[in-house]
Parts: C-alpha cells; sequence; structure tokens
C-alpha cells in the first residue's frame, strides 16, 4: 500500500470515530431530592435532574402516569433542572426517572428515585425487647406495632448516613399487625436512634406517621448518677411521682430505664450549677404500672455514650392489695437506749413478705418472709441494740412474691420513743448516790470525832 493511500485511510478512520463519538447517546443523568427522597405530607421537595452542559430539555417522568410527567425546558442551555413541589400528597409519592435533550440527542433515563411521603395515617409503636439498655456488644430486637393493619413496616436509623430496612407484618394475639427487627451488635461509639413506619402493599411510597424516636442505651464506665425518689420509694395510687437524677460529674443530659420497661424517657439539663447536674422525671399520677425498679444515666449532648448506672432504686406502689396488717412492738412504745425492740407485721390473709417502713427515712424499706403462727402470717423485725436513731414513726406493708412492687395498704402508724435511761430508774439512781454520799459523809464525821478524841487522850497523859 502506497504511503498516500495509507495516510487516506487513516485521516477517514479518523474522522468516522470522531463522528460516531459525537453522534453518540449523552451521559445518563442523576436524580435526587432535597431536603430528601422522604417527605412529610404538606412540605415542600425540590426534584433536580443533573445532566451536562448545553442540555435544551427536560423530562421528569413518574411511573404510572403517562408521559413525560414534567417537562422543563431552560431560558439558556444548562446542566440541570429542577422540578418543584410546593405540597406533597400522598399523589407525589411514587418512582421518578429523568432524561434530557442535547445537540447530540436524548440521554439515557437516570437510575429511579422513590419519593415517599409520609403522614396520612396515624404513627405505630417502637419499643425494644427486652429493654432500650443493651450491654455493648449485646442485641435488641426492636418491635414495630399498630392496629390499622398495615402490611408492612419500616424502621429507620438516624445518623450521618440514614439507614432503613423493611419487613412484611405479623399479625400479633391481640389483633395488631408487627415487625421484629433485630438489631446488633450494638457498641457505645455510634448513635442508635430509631423510627418506623407502617405502610400498605397497594401504596409502598405511602407511610404513616413516624413513630417517636427510640434510642437505645449502651452502658459506660463514667461516674454513676444518683437517683432518688422525692415522695420516698412508698408512693399511693393517685399521687404525683417526680424521680430526680443527680450527678457531680457535669452532664448535659439524662435517661431513666425502668426494668422491663420499653422505652427510654430522656431529660436535659437546663442550668447545671457548680458543678452539680440533675434532671427531674415527671411520672404524673401513680398506677399499679409504675411499681417497678429504677436506674438512670448521664450523658452530653455531642456523645452517644453513657454512663455507667446509678444503683437501682425500688418504687413500691401501696394500696393495691386488700390486705391492712397490724403492727405491734415488745416491750412496748417507749424503750431506754440499749434494749432490745422487736416490731411485729401481722395479717390474717396469706401473704408472704412484709415490710418495715419508717417515715422520712431515705432508705429502702426492711423486706422479711412471713412465718405461719397461731393462725396469722407475721413477720418479726428486730432492732438491738436500740439508739436514738431508731427513734420516730413505723408502719407496715404486706405484699407478694408474684409482685413484688405492689403493696397492701399500710397498717396503722405506730411511734416508737427511745430514751436514755428510764425516768423512774433515774430518780432511783439519784436516791442511792444521795444515801451513798451521806454514808460516807457520816464514816468521815466519826472518823474525824475519834481523831479528837484520841489527840485529847495524849495531851491529859502527857501533861503536854
Amino acid at each position: 500500500m502506497t504511503p498516500i493511500l495509507t495516510a487516506l485511510l487513516c485521516l477517514g478512520l479518523s474522522v468516522g470515530l470522531r463522528t460516531r463519538v459525537q453522534a453518540g447517546t449523552p451521559p445518563k443523568p442523576t436524580l435526587q431530592a432535597e431536603p430528601g427522597s422522604v417527605i412529610p405530607w404538606g412540605s415542600p421537595v425540590n426534584i433536580t435532574c443533573q445532566g451536562t452542559l448545553g442540555a435544551e430539555e427536560y423530562h421528569l417522568d413518574k411511573e404510572g402516569n403517562t408521559p413525560p410527567w414534567k417537562t422543563q425546558k431552560p431560558p439558556n442551555p444548562g446542566d440541570k433542572a429542577m422540578f418543584s413541589i410546593t405540597r406533597t400528597t400522598d399523589n407525589d409519592a411514587g418512582r421518578y426517572r429523568c432524561y434530557y435533550r442535547s445537540p447530540s440527542g436524548w440521554s439515557e433515563s437516570s437510575d429511579p428515585l422513590e419519593l415517599v411521603v409520609t403522614g396520612p395515617y396515624r404513627k405505630p409503636s417502637l419499643s425494644a425487647l427486652p429493654s432500650p439498655v443493651v450491654t455493648s456488644g449485646g442485641n435488641v430486637t426492636l418491635q414495630c406495632g399498630s392496629g390499622q393493619g398495615f402490611d408492612r413496616f419500616i424502621l429507620t436509623k438516624e445518623g450521618e448516613h440514614r439507614l432503613s430496612w423493611t419487613l412484611d407484618s405479623q399479625q400479633h394475639i391481640r389483633g395488631q399487625s408487627q415487625a421484629l427487627f433485630p438489631v446488633g451488635p450494638v457498641t457505645p461509639n455510634l448513635w442508635w436512634t430509631f423510627r418506623c413506619y407502617g405502610c400498605y402493599r397497594n401504596s409502598t411510597q405511602v407511610w404513616s406517621q413516624p413513630s417517636d424516636p427510640l434510642e437505645l442505651l449502651v452502658p459506660g464506665v463514667s461516674g454513676k448518677p444518683s437517683l432518688l425518689a422525692q415522695q420516698g420509694p412508698i408512693v399511693a395510687s393517685g399521687q404525683n411521682l417526680t424521680l430526680r437524677c443527680r450527678s457531680d460529674v457535669g452532664y448535659d443530659r439524662f435517661a431513666l430505664s425502668k426494668e422491663g420497661g420499653q422505652d427510654l424517657p430522656q431529660s436535659l439539663v437546663l442550668q447545671p450549677q457548680a458543678g452539680l447536674s440533675q434532671a427531674d422525671f415527671s411520672l404524673d399520677t401513680v398506677s399499679t404500672s409504675h411499681g417497678g425498679r429504677y436506674r438512670c444515666y448521664g450523658g452530653h449532648n455531642l456523645s452517644s455514650e453513657w454512663s455507667a448506672p446509678s444503683d437501682p432504686l425500688d418504687i413500691l406502689v401501696a394500696g393495691q392489695l386488700s390486705d391492712r396488717p397490724s403492727l405491734t412492738v415488745q416491750p412496748g412504745t417507749t424503750v431506754t437506749s440499749g434494749e432490745k425492740v422487736t416490731l411485729l407485721c401481722q395479717s390474717q390473709t396469706l401473704k408472704d413478705t412484709f415490710l418495715l417502713s419508717k417515715e422520712g427515712a431515705a432508705d429502702p424499706p426492711l423486706r422479711l418472709p412471713s412465718h405461719h403462727r397461731a393462725q396469722q402470717f407475721q413477720a418479726e423485725f428486730s432492732m438491738s441494740p436500740v439508739t436514738s436513731a431508731h427513734g420516730g414513726t413505723y408502719r407496715c406493708y404486706s405484699s407478694l412474691s408474684t409482685a413484688p412492687y405492689l403493696l397492701s395498704h399500710p397498717s396503722e402508724p405506730l411511734e416508737l420513743r427511745v430514751s436514755a435511761s428510764h425516768p423512774l430508774d433515774y430518780t432511783v439512781e439519784n436516791l442511792i448516790r444521795l444515801g451513798v454520799a451521806g454514808l460516807i459523809l457520816v464514816v468521815l464525821g466519826v472518823l474525824l470525832f475519834q481523831a479528837q478524841n484520841c489527840q485529847t487522850s495524849i495531851h491529859q497523859e502527857t501533861g503536854v
């Protein structure tokens, strides 16, 4: 082949290749929604189709609608187009794609974008089984449930990268639909905050309102706070109950957990003072459900880590059993310091536990198993030796081991008085002391009289 022919052939191949590249399909665009692809009902959303420079026309298609669903021709060719929805409804939920036209032709369609609209249905409930307090490295099951008969449930995890999982619902024995999501292993260095939604199979992009947020708590090792009940550990139905969590670490927030509970109330510290931080948890009107064992935790707003748990606090609800035990004391209501005192709590009905409470005491009540004697169920609370600190007003309660946080009505109050010594003993003791002192004076007087007589006799004999 001659050099001229070779050069012409190469030139032709080059021109043909360049023509094919120019006539090729433009790259497919990207499609995204702002502020996100999950939008509350009635909120605005912007759907942006990102193409290439020189694009002259953009089309947005919605699955199930005749294309194009929307069209936009920019006044000047540009690399993107924005489609705005000012007030989303369930009709806007669905799957979208976009494509554009440029001088080189029509592009491919973008990858699909699913726009979810939330809010037409009531929110489901979200709870953690067995508890929202999870040890580091442990697993937990999140239960999303509703009485509205949803076909599916969606669990979302909040954070920098929003994650979601979908499960078909199961029918619960109580007529509710639910889904159980296994989560774990849980670590303390990440945020573990979840919400869940429900939807129906024929409209999977229309979700319910979000459940209340649920944050899993992973206890740490930093200084544990203290937990106390302002009204004392024994409360009656109908009372208001407030639990106070406090610490000298200076935490920004506190969380309260109940053993066997499935939620985790939190409270922010509004005004830490002199390194002391505290938060009050108002549990409103006391009912049987408030009885149980509580702990609290401290944390910081900018960290997912929590403190070690406080010591447990048992809240006991009185008046839940029809029984009212009796309380007596031996040897009597007025005793001398150093004596032995026995408080006897009795009931005629079957009770397996008795509790003794002292009015105003911060310590939990004493518990003893009951014994059956003389057709009575009873427990003996002994104090020996008695000191002035034992004085005060006592009441006793009965309970059953099957419901240890529910108590009977209180017994009638019994006031125990402790004196340094008995008044009669004090009088006798003074008389004895006076008698001994008088006897000593008499003896001294006799000895002095005898000494004087002896001295007189010596003088008479010697004549001195």
